[in-house]
């Protein structure tokens, strides 16, 4: 059995999706921006965020796994869905559901800048401290949790709990 704790409202979550898009079109006024969302987590937080942002963006999403079916990350970390986009010369912006220890993302960047795009930024939707490995600067983010495992608005256990429209902290009861 498992109890859910509400940790960030839906009205919380729009709030913050929307000062961070604004960031965002200030920052890229004037240039196109390639928004490449990491599967599967971050599809519900990039269509908030792009439908906010007011400068003009094309979308990608890159697939990449390192849970493989667990509630903390494996070592191991692959790509299931490469880009499609040519993003040479480009400006790109990752766009992430969370960030734990921080080693998919550290993956996700040296996989992508063999492109060469023009700047590599990062977006996350949660930054979440308790496991973090590898410190890598964030350039937008909406949150910050230090720990528990969290599901709701993409986030998921197992595939399940992502169509929550608000985050919550899972706890597994005996």
């Amino acid at each position: 059995m498992v109890e859910l704790k509400k940790i960030l409202s839906e009205a919380g979550i729009k709030k913050e999706i929307s000062r961070v898009a604004g960031e965002i079109s200030s920052d890229y006024a004037g240039k196109d921006v390639v928004l490449i969302g990491v599967l599967k987590g971050s599809f519900i937080f990039m269509a908030d965020l792009a439908r906010q942002i007011t400068t003009p963006l094309t979308v990608d999403f890159i697939g990449a796994a390192s849970y493989h079916d667990q509630t903390s990350p494996g070592e191991t970390i692959s790509i299931t869905k490469e880009i499609s986009l040519d993003i040479s010369g480009k400006d790109v912006l990752i766009v992430e559901d969370i960030i734990d220890t921080g080693r998919t993302l550290s993956f996700l960047l040296n996989h992508l800048k063999q492109y060469d795009p023009a700047s590599i930024k990062i977006c996350t939707h949660i930054i979440k401290n308790e496991r973090r490995e590898i410190a890598i600067p964030i350039d937008y983010c909406c949150h910050t949790v230090e720990k528990g495992f969290l599901v709701g608005y993409g986030l998921d256990l197992n595939e399940k709990y992502r169509n929550l429209p608000e985050i919550y902290h899972i706890h597994f009861n005996q």
